[in-house]
C-alpha cells in the first residue's frame, strides 16, 4: 500500500496508466460492457462505480489538450440527445480534475466499441447504471522547471 493513492488504483491499473503515452486512450466502462470481447487488456474494478473509478484515474491521468474532445461517452441508443445521470456525474468529476470544462464527444454504441477496441486498456467497473462508458485520451504533463 502506498500513501496518498486512491485504493481503487490497483497495481495493474497504475502499471497501465504509467505505460500509456501521449494520445493513448483508456476506456472506463460499466458492468454490462463487453470488455473482454473488444480488448485483450482488461482491468477489473468490480467493486467500484464508474464515477469513483474516474475520480481515481483522473487524479493521475492528464487529459489530452491537443485534441478537441479528449473524452468520449457512449450515446443512448434511440435517444442521442440525452445524457444519463451517470454521464453527468462522471463528466463533472472530469471537469474538476482538469480544472476546466472538458469537451466531450458522443459516440454511437458500435463506434464506441471500436474506440474501446483501439484503447490501451479497458477498465470494467461494477457500475450498474447503463451508459456508464467513457474513453479518455491521455495528455502530457506541463513542463517541469527545477527550482
Amino acid at each position: 500500500m502506498l500513501k496518498g493513492l486512491d485504493p481503487l488504483l490497483t497495481p495493474e491499473l497504475l502499471f497501465a496508466l504509467a505505460r500509456m503515452g501521449h494520445g493513448d486512450t483508456i476506456a472506463l466502462v460499466d458492468r454490462n460492457f463487453p470488455a473482454h470481447s473488444v480488448n485483450d487488456r482488461v482491468i477489473r474494478l468490480d467493486g467500484a462505480d464508474v464515477v469513483s473509478a474516474g475520480r481515481a484515474v483522473l487524479g493521475l491521468l492528464p487529459l489530452d489538450t491537443f485534441v478537441a474532445e479528449p473524452i468520449a461517452r457512449m450515446r443512448v441508443v434511440g435517444d442521442a440527445d440525452s445524457r444519463p445521470a451517470v454521464q453527468t456525474q462522471f463528466l463533472a468529476v472530469a471537469d474538476e480534475a482538469a480544472g476546466r470544462a472538458v469537451a466531450v464527444e458522443a459516440l454511437e454504441r458500435q463506434a464506441f466499441y471500436e474506440r474501446a477496441r483501439a484503447a490501451f486498456a479497458v477498465v470494467i467497473t461494477g457500475e450498474d447504471r447503463p451508459y456508464g462508458c467513457f474513453v479518455l485520451a491521455k495528455g502530457v504533463l506541463p513542463e517541469f522547471t527545477p527550482q
